[in-house]
């Protein structure tokens, strides 16, 4: 799940699932997480009575997976 997901939270519990999978997926460089991001992420899906207890995967920046001269950087971040 993620805000622009075309599945919506409302979706999520008419499938009867009482839980969600999500990342904060607009930081797809490897920055850490914001404390604020996450609790408002966490927020909005507590707020329709389901819980968030698994992250997904963090994606890995395309300079890393190409091996691009800036890919340091991101591995870095990444770690």
């Amino acid at each position: 799940y993620g805000p622009d997901d075309p599945v919506t939270l409302d979706h999520v519990k008419q499938a009867g699932a009482t839980g969600v999978v999500s990342a904060l997926h607009n930081i797809y460089d490897g920055r850490a997480w914001s404390l604020t991001d996450i609790l408002e992420r966490k927020r909005i899906i507590e707020a329709e009575g389901l819980t968030w207890s698994v992250v997904e995967s963090i994606p890995v920046h395309n300079s890393i997976k190409i091996g691009s001269a800036e890919r340091l950087r991101y591995v870095g971040w990444y770690k």
